[in-house]
């Protein structure tokens, strides 16, 4: 079950809202790599405004997404792509519904 999770608000610079875009789909196949993030998603809340929310059942889970990566890749690009710096926010699950795993297929 998923306990933690990380909330990322990202503000995309000017001109830079189809490059975010690209940046956060080509994250995907990097997290699906990662055996202990649980859930992770890439989300447009506005019209230059983005987020990442992801979900890990244990700490180990979260420190291992922390030096990955998707998160390297994020530091890295940030100044180009942000106009802020990129708001990480540690959060509780309290509860969630996911889709059943089966043997053999994994989330």
């Amino acid at each position: 079950m998923v306990k933690i999770a990380l909330l990322v608000r990202l503000e995309a610079k000017p001109g830079k809202v189809a490059d975010v875009e690209d940046f956060l789909r080509d994250g995907l196949p990097l997290v699906q790599e990662e055996p202990d993030t649980t859930v992770w998603f890439a989300l447009r809340m506005g019209p230059h405004s983005f987020g990442i929310f992801d979900a890990f059942d244990s700490d180990r889970g979260l420190q291992a997404h922390m030096t990955g990566k998707v998160a390297a890749a994020l530091m890295e690009r940030a100044g180009e792509l942000f106009s802020e710096p990129p708001k990480i926010e540690r959060v509780e699950v309290l509860a969630a519904k996911l889709p059943p795993v089966e043997e053999g297929n994994e989330l």
